[in-house]
């Protein structure tokens, strides 16, 4: 009795290991599948990208920044004003602005409160108006007049974010660059290249992915063009979209009207 005791026990253990061995063989797998996923995922929003490039390019031949500038430092001072402000507001100041301090220097040697008298009607006139002035000083007295070339000495500069910077970047020195604006955020979630990221460094990493760096800023230049022309915030034309059939949120109404 004793020895078939101990041979049930034995077979006890051993199914118990079988079972063992089953479940410690499937866990392995799940990191293998969920990269697969993930490199699928990724792989069908770049075809979706290239599409919505290819698209918007042919909707919007012409990709340019709706700011008037002529030299880098007026677009780093358009972009600081463009803040909660329109460009067609911003484009009717900047010349008054220019037309009495005409450079980088003029600005510079300005007070704070000139510069608020003309940039006022931007709103946030205080905080503008301080941080153009200390932008400008810096270039005149470190650069030299010139606006720096790489991303961090633009980031570094005074009420410059990472959005003035790709700016910068892409416009005036044609290097890579994603402006992830209000348009950029706004289209990227309602298309599906991003999942519900409003962040806009976390929606630029993610655009990183799928955008190719020579197509960056003139994507983003297109998406401020589609979201002001068909995308509009409260009422989005899908009806005339030339992405709706590839778009998230346009096909969705598509599949309900059906």
């Amino acid at each position: 009795m004793r020895k078939k005791t101990e041979g049930k026990k034995t077979a006890g253990n051993r199914a118990g290991d079988q079972q063992q061995i089953k479940e410690q063989a499937k866990k392995p797998l799940k990191k293998p599948l969920k990269k697969k996923e993930d490199g699928r995922l990724l792989a069908e929003k770049k075809e979706l990208t290239m599409e919505v490039i290819r698209r918007l390019k042919e909707e919007y031949p012409e990709a340019k920044c709706t700011l008037d500038y002529a030299d880098a430092w007026q677009l780093l001072v358009s972009v600081r004003l463009a803040a909660q402000c329109t460009d067609a507001r911003v484009d009717q100041i900047t010349p008054k602005l220019y037309e009495k301090f005409p450079s980088v220097a003029a600005l510079a040697e300005a007070a704070p409160e000139q510069i608020e008298e003309i940039v006022r009607p931007c709103g946030l006139g205080p905080s503008k108006a301080r941080d153009i002035s200390a932008c400008m000083r810096t270039l005149h007295e470190k650069y030299n007049d010139n606006v720096p070339d790489t991303f961090e000495e633009l980031l570094a500069l005074p009420g410059v974010g990472r959005k003035s910077a790709n700016l910068v970047m892409g416009d005036v020195f044609g290097k890579p660059a994603i402006v992830t604006d209000t348009h950029c955020i706004r289209l990227t979630n309602l298309i599906g290249m991003v999942d519900d990221i409003r962040e806009p460094a976390k929606v630029e990493r993610e655009l990183w992915k799928i955008v190719p760096p020579e197509e960056g800023n003139d994507l983003c230049h297109r998406f401020v063009l589609h979201g002001r022309a068909v995308c509009v915030a409260r009422r989005p034309q899908c009806a005339e979209c030339c992405l709706r059939d590839i778009c998230r949120y346009g096909s969705a109404g598509m599949e309900r009207k059906i």
